[in-house]
């Protein structure tokens, strides 16, 4: 072959696989046609303008990277932990197309490099013109930050970050979507830190991803079916360190994201460099072998770079005017209340939150995301509510993103409240703000709430109706990372968030709790009990609610927060779970371990079955008189039918859930069972006087009246006889 023909065919070769996206290899490629041009000693070409970030090649390294306002863009790279750059590359103006500026870089060993850029452009903050070549600017799109690796230090000077070059050839093996339905989902929000960080916890790699791998069996022995991570992306949790009772606070929570594509690097137990997110993808791949997705807690409502007085990151010096919603003056509007809004409608803007979530989704098969402060992605570039958000709509209808679960928190820090009203295109689920509120009034004894209650167990059709897709719209939860945990809703009336070191100040006020006669920890055996019975109470009525049941980790076994309902910078035995209270608390964790099996076994609970053949309808609702529908603001006693036809037992399957929020005992009496079948308890809050309150074999009711006990909630099915599996 000609040297001619040789040429044209390598050439071919390069033009084909930058369509593709694929590396480039050595066999096939001429060195001589790559290394086109040489800058400041190194040999670069143009590079693949559609390959974001830093990309490892066959050859060299990818680096591609865009602007809308920039004049010209520097690569600056570094030999890992030297304060100074050993070379700074310019992107010629050559390699740029359209806003996109891309270059490949040769001899670069990724072992020892870190890098940044550097961007001019006009500096006008009136107009919110923020370019400034001195700045040093992480990747927005890095796929690993530099000096984060130790928990509680960073090790970059001010606010510098650095990114590193990742190599992903992680083994997936045949694991799939899990694909579980929202009715059928059972979610377990945790913090990563905090659910292993405790000597009590028992893991060898306590505060990370591997910690959550060797708790795997746990979970799934509890019967969760996802977990829901508080932030993962890489986040700066010495951002706000300070000193307050004695007590480190950091940014514990981790809900101002640094770098959007990359883990954070303290979560991993051993230090992966440029294997970032192995230790991620292994407790992802070891929890899908269990049936346990996994869900991401993601905040694009914000950022770290805060408003006029914070640091300059990424996004302020690569295009602070389109990522962020400006005033017309040029400073930050602030629907976050962290100090600037992102401008989540904007084109460029969009395609970076999609383009971040496809590669989440494709990379580490995570199973869904729940979107921090979520209405603020409806908002316009003026900061108005949108009818219909173009991002929103675009995340129903991607692709790539077609199966996995959206989550809403259909609200944000500049009063927009949209929980049943947020923009869902038969896609979007929500958490129901409304649950939490409504159930917790009426089981501290509100009874006037009854009404409100009736709704949310049975569905919150009146929120999720119509065009939407009902109870699956409805993430139902009592406690979650932000507020009193289970144990401390029932043991405490007000916020103690002292240690947090706003006087108080910080933190919800409308916690509709009720500490049961003492404020915080106490011998007195009465008050305990009433608060477990409490604490059983909301379990059970939170499995037997038509919508999908959230939990907050540690609550299965009364884990505590000693009153701190605001616990964001406490990286402490505040937030940290206590495992110790597992043993000590073993009747309760069993009894809320029942009541998630109670809910996987019965389908008619969490969706509308076939017509039961008794003719009863699918949900019925009723006072303590069977015949009575009416509840009214003066009901004591709420109890809610789910029949269906449950062809997978051959019979109808109905459960019927009794409620008394009143301070004293009320006798009731159940409708007539079916034909066939008799009334059997399950769960009785109150207990019997063997102290039971969960039969494995239901326990047949010899008449149809029974005695709830004051604060109580009783669970009844009717049987055909069949032995109920232990």
């Amino acid at each position: 072959m000609s040297e001619h023909r040789r040429h044209r065919k390598n050439k071919k070769l390069i033009d084909a696989e930058k369509r593709q996206g694929v590396e480039l290899r050595k066999d096939d490629v001429d060195r001589q046609l790559l290394a086109l041009d040489e800058i400041n000693g190194y040999k670069v070409r143009p590079g693949m303008y559609n390959m974001y970030g830093a990309t490892m090649l066959a050859n060299g390294i990818n680096f591609t990277i865009y602007s809308n306002g920039a004049t010209s863009i520097t690569l600056l790279l570094y030999h890992r932990n030297e304060k100074e750059p050993f070379v700074k590359i310019p992107f010629p103006e050559s390699y740029r197309i359209g806003k996109v500026y891309s270059m490949i870089v040769f001899g670069l060993d990724i072992e020892n490099l870190e890098y940044c850029y550097s961007v001019d452009g006009p500096w006008n903050p009136s107009k919110g013109l923020l370019f400034d070549k001195s700045h040093i600017l992480l990747d927005p799109f890095a796929k690993a930050v530099s000096g984060q690796r130790i928990w509680g230090e960073h090790l970059m000077e001010g606010n510098t970050y650095r990114a590193r070059v990742v190599r992903d050839n992680f083994e997936w093996d045949d694991v799939t979507s899990l694909g579980t339905p929202m009715c059928d989902s059972i979610i377990y929000e945790m913090h990563v830190r905090g659910f292993t960080m405790d000597k009590s916890s028992g893991v060898r790699c306590r505060g990370t991803f591997e910690g959550i791998t060797e708790k795997a069996d746990y979970l799934a022995k509890l019967g969760v079916t996802a977990v829901e991570l508080m932030p993962i992306f890489e986040f700066d949790e010495t951002r706000d360190r300070r000193e307050v009772n004695g007590k480190t606070l950091l940014d514990y929570w981790g809900y101002n994201t640094t770098a959007f594509f990359a883990p954070n690097t303290s979560y991993s137990h051993q230090a992966e460099h440029n294997k970032e997110g192995v230790e991620l993808k292994y407790m992802i791949k070891e929890l899908k072998k269990r049936n346990i997705e996994v869900i991401l807690d993601v905040v694009f409502n914000h950022t770290a770079e805060g408003n006029e007085n914070g640091p300059f990151i990424s996004f302020k010096g690569f295009d602070n005017n389109i990522y962020y919603l400006l005033t017309p003056n040029g400073l930050y509007y602030n629907f976050s209340g962290c100090g600037n809004t992102m401008n989540c409608n904007h084109p460029m803007v969009q395609e970076y939150i999609v383009s971040c979530l496809k590669y989440w989704v494709e990379e580490y098969r995570v199973d869904g995301f729940r979107f921090d402060l979520a209405s603020i992605l409806g908002r316009d570039q003026d900061g108005s509510p949108m009818d219909r958000p173009p991002l929103i709509q675009r995340l129903a209808y991607d692709p790539i993103l077609g199966d996995v679960k959206l989550i809403a928190e259909a609200w944000d820090a500049g009063g927009m409240y949209q929980v049943g009203n947020f923009p869902a295109w038969k896609r979007w689920a929500e958490w129901n703000g409304k649950y939490r509120d409504d159930i917790r009034s009426f089981l501290k004894g509100d009874i006037w709430s009854a009404p409100e209650a009736v709704k949310r167990i049975t569905g919150s059709m009146d929120l999720y109706g119509g065009a939407y897709l009902g109870y699956e719209s409805s993430v139902n939860f009592i406690n979650c990372h932000d507020g009193f945990t289970l144990y401390d809703l029932y043991a405490y009336n007000n916020k103690h968030n002292e240690d947090n070191g706003w006087n108080n100040t910080d933190g919800a006020n409308d916690n509709r709790s009720w500490n049961c006669g003492a404020e915080g920890d106490t011998d007195d055996p009465e008050i305990n009990d009433l608060r477990f019975r409490m604490m059983r109470n909301a379990i059970t009525v939170l499995m037997c609610s038509r919508g999908t049941p959230m939990i907050y980790a540690g609550d299965e076994f009364g884990n505590t927060q000693f009153g701190n309902n605001n616990a964001y910078c406490q990286d402490n035995e505040i937030s940290w779970l206590d495992w110790s209270l597992l043993e000590k608390n073993k009747v309760f964790y069993g009894f809320y371990r029942n009541m998630i099996q109670f809910r996987r076994k019965h389908a008619v609970i969490r969706k509308d079955l076939a017509s039961a053949k008794c003719g009863y309808p699918n949900v019925s609702v009723h006072t303590e008189n069977p015949d009575n529908g009416n509840i009214t603001k003066d009901s004591r006693v709420v109890c809610v039918r789910f029949s269906g036809y449950d062809e997978k037992k051959g019979h109808d399957d109905i459960v019927y859930l009794a409620i008394n929020a009143y301070w004293e005992d009320i006798q009731i009496m159940l409708p007539n069972p079916p034909a066939g079948a008799f009334w059997a308890l399950c769960a009785d809050t109150g207990g019997d006087e063997e102290g039971k309150y969960y039969y494995n074999r239901p326990k047949p009711l010899t008449w149809r009246n029974k005695t709830l006990q004051a604060r109580s909630v009783s669970v009844f099915i009717a049987s055909y006889g069949v032995e109920y599996d232990k």
